[in-house]
């Protein structure tokens, strides 16, 4: 184990986290898996705490980041919008970029940690 940065950038709307590594997270997994309750399986979340994320991200975006379709004999599903996928690549650049700028303070401030 070291000593490491952890860096977090989130997005508020109000006082709510519209976006942030979880929630990209979750959009990654329901892409991937086709259903809030398989990206939940596979982030080892339960249903209703994806569904809520969704819910949250859904209404703080001008357009639903995520659409899901009706369960029945075969199941339901859920599909990343144009706009989901946007949001996640816009994010994943911020990230990129707002860890690279503050790379070597953030180099300075753990040279004067002590060692674990």
């Amino acid at each position: 184990m070291e000593n490491r940065l952890d860096f977090k950038l989130r997005v508020l709307r109000g006082d709510e986290i519209a976006l942030g590594p979880g929630k990209v997270a979750l959009l990654e997994a329901i892409a991937a898996c086709g259903s809030i309750s398989g990206a939940a399986r596979a982030m080892g979340m339960s249903y209703r705490r994806a569904w809520l994320l969704v819910d949250t991200m859904n209404r703080s975006f001008s357009e639903p980041l995520v659409i899901t379709s009706p369960g029945g004999s075969k199941g339901g599903g859920a599909s990343v919008t144009q706009t989901g996928e946007s949001v996640m690549a816009i994010y994943r650049a911020m990230q990129r970029r707002s860890e690279a700028a503050i790379q070597d303070d953030a180099q300075a401030i753990l040279k004067l940690l002590h060692p674990l």
